[in-house]
């Protein structure tokens, strides 16, 4: 006679069995985390383009931009509360908790980023490298004109590690920018 086993117990073996990619994870050394870690954000990035492309030769720039901003609206305010949770941390801890949660960003797996000028009550921050920028770049392309995006981009993200952060673009393109610098932002701490 075989056992039978009720719905919770099937689910926990199924479960369990399914869990090889977590298992794997487990299994490797700090290096192969490492790697793994940043080929997964080169994907995300790989898809994040590949969707807006799709989106621009059906429908043009303007309609990729516009879907773009909306995409970021979202998944800014997402990944910054996922970090904040990662973290431990609590909204509202202004401009040192922003800048923490800046550099564990996806993107800051793949690009090169820093925070300058900080204080208490303000921070700039320069992506110095752009993948998606110096991409273009090496095929002889204008920058990517992605300022409307990244006003909605860091905003969102500032906003959600603390609603009194206030962004300003410093530039990014279009903008003319200097060779030191893909964009810059600066992050300043609303005084009641």
């Amino acid at each position: 006679m075989s056992a039978i086993r009720t719905g919770r117990e099937v689910a926990a073996v199924s479960e369990e069995s399914l869990d090889e990619g977590i298992r794997l994870l487990q299994e490797l050394s700090r290096e192969q985390l490492i790697e793994i870690i940043i080929d997964d954000a080169q994907n995300w990035l790989a898809h994040d383009g590949l969707w807006f492309q799709a989106v621009e030769i059906a429908h043009g720039m303007e309609a990729a931009i516009d879907a773009d901003r909306e995409a970021w609206a979202r998944f800014t305010v997402i990944e910054a509360k996922r970090i904040m949770a990662r973290l431990g941390m609590k909204p509202g801890g202004g401009i040192p908790a922003l800048v923490e949660c800046l550099k564990h960003r996806l993107y800051a797996r793949l690009n090169l980023q820093q925070s300058i000028e900080v204080s208490e009550n303000r921070a700039v921050f320069q992506m110095v490298d752009c993948r998606v920028q110096s991409a273009r770049k090496r095929k002889k392309l204008p920058d990517f004109p992605c300022k409307s995006v990244g006003m909605v981009e860091y905003t969102e993200f500032a906003r959600a590690i603390d609603p009194r952060i206030q962004t300003h673009c410093i530039a990014c393109p279009p903008d003319e920018h200097p060779e030191s610098f893909w964009c810059a932002w600066e992050f300043t701490l609303a005084q009641n």
